[in-house]
Order: structure tokens, then sequence, then C-alpha cells
């Protein structure tokens, strides 16, 4: 989708941040394209002034808290945030691809193999997210997006401390999106356990696979009544016969009936190899496949940037592709053939193989020779682009680079030292 530019009354800078364009929008904030000192794509959330009042400040004071808690090789990680500033922002990383839903829309529904493999990455990362005492409690195919490096989860807006009295909800209230929340969540059941999250997954990977959700009615009471009635069985029609009885598990009306995280990984895992293939080399394939139908926007008047954005409590908005072509993946040559619904075409210009999901990673095209490698709008200027305004605190304007290697590079170093710094995660008692 692509991004509108600034409006007069955009910010043009938030802390370290400059802002290229509008990215999303929601009833609380404005989602906008960012990029740090150092020149790291960012989605920056903004509160919007007309609702900035002292509640909403404090609730986004506690989403800020329970984002720096997050991490992980398949989170969006988290930038930066300012609660306290007179417009407050918080900055996550970006994701460049698609969501779940978009992708699904657009292309049909994943084969078996790659939603087991789906599967089994998410499963493994809210694993990570449960360690740290925590629940996602609003996962959905928007927050899955299929970016080059594979997919990562976004919005954790809603997250909460699991079997704690911590609440970013007021008494009563029911937050969450009703065709992927749990019975127990729906019910307002509390305090809530680690298989809400079981339970979203499920739908997930349902509508990953056959394109329908569990539960599907003309109104949100309807479709409450639907969720919370033990009488009622899910939909389960064109789910393929592999993965039916673990999504039968998954969407079980009881907490207790569900299987755990470390379970479902290991179901998945065994529905991949069933298939004749190792699950490094289905997740290679799921990259692979998301990223051959991740094309570019056509050319518009309006200013593009190739970016999907990750968001928390503002519906992300999928992006643009990279111009460049899909690499292939590292088992291309070393792999049995693939299942004919699940054949990835080789590129007739085939790239070295790679030992990391990295290889399925969009190749950096060639710059101009006086323009930065990953600078599209030097690439591509036009007369009714304006130049990104400077920074105040600048006399000149400063170029925009947006290297691939450069963002590999920086998560490679966040990622190490996440894994060495002292954190010991918030459990509850």
């Amino acid at each position: 989708m692509p991004i509108t530019p600034l409006s007069p009354e955009d910010p043009v800078v938030l802390g370290d941040f400059e802002l290229l364009g509008r990215i999303g929008q929601g009833g609380m904030g404005q989602v906008f394209l960012g990029e740090s000192l150092g020149g790291e794509p960012a989605a920056v959330k903004v509160i919007k002034p007309s609702v900035v009042d002292s509640q909403s400040r404090q609730r986004f004071a506690q989403e800020v808290e329970v984002l720096k808690t997050i991490w992980g090789p398949r989170i969006a990680a988290f930038l930066g945030a300012d609660p306290e500033a007179e417009q407050p922002w918080l900055a996550t990383e970006y994701i460049d691809g698609p969501d779940l839903a978009r992708h699904v829309t657009e292309h049909g529904p994943l084969p078996v193999v790659l939603t087991a493999a789906l599967g089994a990455i998410l499963a493994e990362a809210l694993a990570g997210v449960h360690t740290q005492g925590l629940l996602h409690r609003d996962l959905k195919p928007a927050n899955i997006l299929l970016g080059p490096n594979g997919p990562k989860i976004i919005d954790f807006g809603l997250a909460a401390f699991a079997e704690s009295q911590v609440s970013l909800t007021a008494p009563g209230q029911v937050v969450g999106t009703p065709v992927c929340m749990a019975p127990e969540q729906a019910a307002g059941e509390k305090p809530l356990t680690p298989a809400v999250d079981v339970y979203a997954l499920g739908t997930v990977l349902l509508y990953a696979t056959t394109g329908h959700y569990p539960y599907q009615a003309a109104t949100p009471y309807a479709l409450f009544h639907l969720v919370t009635d033990p009488g009622t069985a899910p939909d389960l029609s064109d789910a393929p016969a592999d993965l039916a009885p673990l999504l039968t598990d998954m969407l079980a009306h009881r907490a207790q009936d569900r299987p755990s995280l470390h379970e479902v990984v290991q179901r998945c895992r065994a529905t991949v190899e069933a298939h004749g293939l190792k699950i490094a080399q289905a997740r290679r394939r799921l990259t692979a496949h998301t990223a051959r139908h991740h094309t570019p926007a056509a050319p518009t008047p309006a200013p593009t940037v190739p970016f999907t954005v990750p968001a928390t409590e503002v519906a992300p908005a999928a992006s643009t592709a990279s111009t460049a072509p899909t690499a292939p993946t590292a088992s291309t040559a070393q792999e049995p053939p693939p299942p004919a619904d699940e054949a990835v075409p080789t590129p007739a210009h085939p790239a070295p193989p790679a030992a990391d999901e990295a290889a399925a990673s969009p190749a950096p095209v060639p710059a101009a020779p006086d323009a930065p490698a990953h600078d599209t709008r030097a690439q591509h200027p036009t007369p009714d682009r304006p130049m990104t305004p400077p920074r105040p605190h600048k006399d000149t304007p400063r170029p925009l680079r947006h290297s691939l290697q450069a963002r590999r590079t920086a998560e490679r170093i966040r990622a190490a030292y996440a894994a060495g710094a002292p954190f010991a995660p918030s459990r509850s008692t």
C-alpha cells in the first residue's frame, strides 16, 4: 500500500526518528514510516492529540513497558518510545512484507507443509513470550507479517501479564478480535492463561490453510454467542486431513483440553516430516513462497515506500514489496522435489546457497552511480516528489539510506545483545 505524504500538521521528527510519511491509522493513533539517525527504518506510532488525556497516556505507558520486556527472533523489536511527550509515541521494527490476512486474500490459502511450518514458527515464538510471563491476547492473521526473513508477530497492545492482576482494560471489558478469541476470553473470564494464545493460533492456522475462521456471523453479538456456546463446534470444513486433528485440539472449547505450545511445535514438525522435508527446509520454502508473491505496487504520482508497518492497537498496513528479485533458498539444489502445490520455481540466475533463511531475502537493487543503494527516492525522482524536510537541528538534508545489509547486521547485533543481557523476565506468582 502506498504511503501518503506528511500533512502540514504532522511532526517531522520524534525523538531520534525522522518521519517520512503516513502509513496507517486507527481510532487512537497514527502510524508513520520513520528512520533513525543510523538509518534504521521503523514504524512510529503516535497518539492522536484529540485523544491524549491522562487515561490514554497511562495505557500507552503500560503498553510501552510491556513492549520493553518482549523480545525474540520472531517478535517485531521495540526501538524506542516517549509516553510523556506532548505527542506520545513509540517506535518498533518495520517488517518488509504483507500480513498473513492480505496474503491469503490475494493469493489463496497456504499449502499444508507451509501452514505446518508457520504453525511451528509461531508456536515457538509465543512460547518464548509466555516464558517472559506475558500473553499476546490478540493474535490474528493481520498481526502476522510475512517478512523477507520469515514471519514475525506484531501488535502487543493488548498483552497482559499471565496469571496476574495487571490489566490494560477496565473491569468487565472484553477487548480483542472476536473471530480469533478463545471462548473464555470472549466470556470475560479472568485470569487468562496461555491457552488463549493456543486457541488464537489455531484460528490463524485454520485461516492460513482454508481462508476462513472457525466461527463467522453477521453481527458481533451473534459471533460472541457462537464462540462461547460449548454446543457449537468450530467450522473445520476444507481443513487438510494432515492438520484437522491438531486444529480440532487447538480450538477445543475448554482451555484445559488444548495442547501446549510445545506440543503444537512437535505436531507441526511431524506433519512437515511426513511430507519428506525437514522443518528448516519447510521454513525456507515458506519464506520463498510468500516473497515470490510479494510484488511492487504500480507507480503512482504519490511517493511510495516499500515498507510494511507493525503497529500496536492500529490496524497494520501491508506495504509494497522490495523492487529486487527473490533469491533462491538454500535448499533449492539439495532438497527432494516438493509437492506439486508447494513447488518453488528456480530463478534463471540462482545465487549460491546460503546457510540461513536470509537466502530468501530480496537481493539489493543496483543503484545509480550517484545514488544511495536503497534510497528509492533517489532512484525514482519525480517533479512532484518534494525532498524530505531536514531535521530542525541540521543545516542540510541528510541522505536517506536503506541498506539491506545494514538492517541484517543491526538485527544480529540486537539479537546477540539480547542473548547476553542480564535480563530477568517478569513472571507471575
